[in-house]
Order: C-alpha cells, then structure tokens, then sequence
C-alpha cells in the first residue's frame, strides 16, 4: 500500500467497503435521550433506530472527533512509516477537520519525518464518500499520495450536492442554517432544497409548495452542469422514494450510474427523517 486512508463516519460508507478497501475511520459521536452512542464499532448506533426515535420526538445532537483521537492514530502510522491521507467532512460543518490539523501539528513536532496530508472535502454524507472512494480507488491505481490528493481536490471544487428535507428545525438546532430559514421553510406545505455551498456551508436554493412540486425541482437541480455520468442518490428512512429518484436520474442521456446511500446517524442527526440527497460532479466549481 502506499499510503493510508482515512475518513470519519460521516462519509456514510458501509463497514464492508471499508474494510474490503483498506480505508480507516474514526466516529463522531450521537447524544440521544441522555445517551452517548458511538458511529464506529460493533455497538455503533444505526440510522433506523435513530430515526425512528426522532420521528417520535427525540432531539439528538452531535459531537465532533476530538484532537486526542486523532493524535493517537496519527502518532501510531507516524511511529509505523505509514503516511496518512485524511479525507476530512467539511470544515464549514464540524470542528473535526480543525482537530485533525492540531493534531497532525503536534504529531509532527514528534515526528517530523511523518507523512499526514489532510483534505477537507468541505462535503459531507456520501458527497464525501465518494471522494473516499475515489482517493482508494486511485490509490489502488498507483498514484502517489500528491496525486491522488491532487484529483481529489478537482472533484471536491465540483461537487455539487442538493437535499431535499421535510424539516428545517433540525439543521436549525445543530446550528447549520438560521432560524430565519427554518421558520421559512416551516411554513405550510413549503419544502425547502438545500445545497452546499462553494464555502461548505448550507444554503437554502429553493423553497417549493407540496412535495411532488419539490420533487421535480430537486431532481432538475441536480441534473445542471453534468461532468461525470455517476450520481448518488442518499435517503433517511425512504428507500422507495430514492428508488424513484434512481429511475428518473437513469433516464437523463448525462446519466449512466445512480448508486443508493442510506444516510448515516450523525447527517441523519441533522437533517431527519424524510430526507433525500443527491451528489453529482459538475464540469464548474460549485
């Protein structure tokens, strides 16, 4: 291998692809009815309890990856001459990418030989993911670690990412949007489409009456500015909706792969159920 990768549970990867790939994660962690729950592990919180309990009430919030988590793993591939390549969630969302950096600094004062290159993908869920995917897949290629992050960065900078979501208030609560646009969005029957911005950060791009009218205006969104003929479609707790949103993706000529994504607990967390998302590369910066 020539180098590791790492990324954090809020790439929304399957434990099995990572394993099969050879790519680390640490976790972020879930506080839900005075409990803490781990993303990462055997005992890792999943996404339908989680919903499920949200749906009924509950008000999870989120806690980033600490500095002495990531000091640790850095220090252990640092004293092993393993270089690192973390592909981080966005910095405009969570502290984590910045405790990655004080980390990083203070394991090479140690070991000032190490290798650990981070990316912030200024992405989250399976927009981040399929950067991940992407750096293994061209570090399996052959590339070099400068390489790989090279490209990476080109996809990142085009990345385009929309969500559809039935509730405002939870993305509100976790501090993402304001609560000027939750309470617009909380209007009857409006349904907000939310992007992620050229700074990482959560902008409000339409706000539609009724959700088939949403629908077709998230989809439509999703389909300007095409590079690259793979999409993929990100769901909370609605398989068949994404099922549908998949078929009417595959019958755009730009189109030729839509893969499905349940949504992680910790994006879950803050988005809630009903939502859907969809990440395509675009041929313009976001």
């Amino acid at each position: 291998m020539i180098f590791q990768i790492l990324t954090d549970s809020t790439a929304d990867l399957a434990t099995q692809w990572l394993t099969e790939h050879q790519v680390d994660v640490l976790g972020l962690t879930v506080q839900l009815d005075g409990v803490h729950y781990e993303t990462v592990g055997p005992d890792q919180l999943t996404s339908p309890v989680l919903l499920e309990k949200m749906a009924a009430g509950s008000q999870p919030t989120t806690s980033q990856i600490n500095v002495g988590q990531f000091e640790a793993y850095f220090t252990e591939k640092a004293q092993s001459g393993i270089a690192v390549l973390y592909v981080a969630f966005s910095s405009a969302l969570s502290g984590t990418y910045q405790s990655a950096v004080m980390a990083r600094d203070m394991v090479l004062d140690d070991y000032p030989g190490a290798t650990i290159t981070i990316v912030d993908t200024l992405a989250a869920s399976a927009g981040e993911g399929y950067l991940v995917m992407e750096a293994a897949r061209l570090r399996d290629a052959g590339l070099s670690l400068e390489e790989t992050c090279d490209k990476i960065a080109d996809l990142a900078s085009r990345l385009k990412t929309h969500f559809l979501v039935d509730d405002l208030n939870h993305l509100m609560r976790g501090g993402r949007i304001s609560k000027a646009s939750a309470f617009i969005g909380g209007l009857v029957n409006i349904k907000p489409i939310i992007s992620i911005q050229r700074d990482g950060k959560l902008e409000s791009v339409a706000k539609v009456r009724g959700r088939k009218k949403a629908m077709t205006e998230f989809i439509q969104l999703a389909l300007q500015d095409i590079a690259e003929p793979v999409a993929i479609v990100a769901y909370a707790d609605d398989i068949e909706t994404a099922e549908s949103i998949k078929e009417r993706l595959l019958t755009e000529p730009s189109i030729e792969e839509v893969h499905l994504f349940p949504l992680g607990p910790i994006i879950a967390a803050h988005v809630g159920p009903g939502t859907q998302a969809i990440f395509t590369i675009g041929k313009q910066m976001r």
